[in-house]
């Protein structure tokens, strides 16, 4: 081989391994449409090989009448690169819900080919929602010191006056002041969940293990609300812990498991999945803290119900936005708010028969401090064994 040519295969080989380093699909496409190469992204995110990538028309991978394929057309025609953002790229093949920001450009040194890259949204999407979720949340918080003192003094003198006016009234009328003593009372009730959401104290955090929290909610649940239901745990055993208030997270597993129980109560053969997994790579900015902080820990209810109407799925974790003829709608707007208060965010994706409560959290850092108390720890248990 002449030294030209090795050159050439050096240099060849070294942009095959730069373009499968990118995290983002990129995909060739020939003069007739056919994919001609693409990256290891790209055939992860179409969940096929890349010998079966090149058996296929690119206008197959993607959604009938994608505005992809007129971008493409368009790019040939005019010989100049353009983007667009926000595509839906849904298909049964790579799921629902993959939005993504596009880059088309020809390729110069092989005309009429065409390169495209794909940047999923999925990033940008979860911290829109964080930011949304959070303001929800301040919502409710201002709703409910103003609810608290506006109206639960009143209602004590409404219900004060409904008690003495039933000591003289006649028994037909008895049940009408009964009815005023009751409804003030669920009146009081309402008002004293909302007040969870203006306490702004700060609560203790440390190192909690989320098997632990997960068996926990677990167990309660089977032993109640979920006794008919079938659970299905894969857990990874290596996870590090959590920095979160270990009756928080209780608090937001039993709710979300108690909404997946509810939602699968017609349901044939009701199952709901318990799931922990390492994710690393988001990275969002929390308030207080100059720094991003990275979100690696992800924890998963998903239940196969109906699913979620697709109307409420954007305002989902908006305080009374519920999908229960008797729910009060506070439920999923406390839990965004838990969330939020530990740094991390929540998300829901849903489709008939899978529907998938998403929650990122950061993982526990330990101190200095705490390190030297653990090592102080291991050294006098190392002593004591000798």
């Amino acid at each position: 081989m002449s030294i030209i040519a090795q050159q050439r295969s050096q240099v060849e080989s070294l942009s095959e391994a730069m373009l499968n380093a990118l995290p983002n699909p990129v995909i060739l496409i020939g003069q007739e449409g056919k994919v001609v190469d693409a990256n290891i992204a790209a055939e992860s995110f179409f969940e096929a090989s890349l010998q079966h990538l090149k058996r296929m028309s690119f206008k197959d991978l993607v959604p009938f009448g994608s505005p992809l394929l007129e971008l493409i057309e368009q790019v040939k025609a005019s010989g100049s690169a353009v983007n667009e953002y926000k595509v839906d790229l849904s298909t049964p093949r790579i799921g629902v819900d993959r939005q993504v920001d596009i880059h088309v450009a020809p390729l110069p040194e092989r005309p009429g080919h065409i390169m495209v890259m794909l940047q999923g949204r999925s990033i940008a999407d979860k911290m829109d929602r964080q930011l949304t979720h959070r303001s929800a949340a301040r919502s409710v918080t201002a709703l409910a010191a103003m609810l608290a003192h506006e109206i639960k003094n009143p209602l004590s003198g409404i219900r004060g006056a409904a008690q003495l006016l039933e000591q003289a009234a006649p028994p037909e009328d008895r049940t009408l002041t009964r009815l005023i003593c009751d409804e003030a009372d669920r009146i009081v009730t309402l008002v004293d969940r909302m007040e969870v959401f203006g306490d702004e104290r700060p609560v203790a955090r440390g190192a909690v293990n989320i098997h632990s929290v997960l068996d926990h909610v677990r167990r309660l649940a089977q032993s109640g609300f979920a006794r008919n239901i079938k659970f299905i745990e894969d857990y990874d055993p290596s996870l590090p812990p959590v920095l979160a208030n270990q009756d928080q997270l209780i608090q937001v597993f039993l709710n979300l498991v108690k909404n997946a129980a509810e939602a699968v109560v017609d349901v044939e053969e009701p199952e709901i999945s318990l799931t922990t997994a390492f994710r690393p790579g988001v990275r969002l900015s929390v308030p207080g803290k100059a720094a991003r902080v990275s979100l690696p820990l992800e924890f998963c209810v998903k239940d196969n119900g109906p699913g979620v109407p697709e109307d409420l799925l954007p305002n989902l974790f908006d305080p009374f936005v519920t999908t229960k003829p008797t729910g009060s709608g506070l439920g999923l707007a406390l839990v965004a708010k838990i969330v939020g208060d530990h740094g991390g965010i929540i998300e829901c994706e849903s489709q008939p028969r899978k529907t998938v409560f998403r929650v990122l959290l950061p993982m526990f850092h330990p101190t200095k401090n705490q390190t030297e108390e653990a090592e102080s720890g291991t050294a006098s248990q190392r002593d004591g064994a000798k």
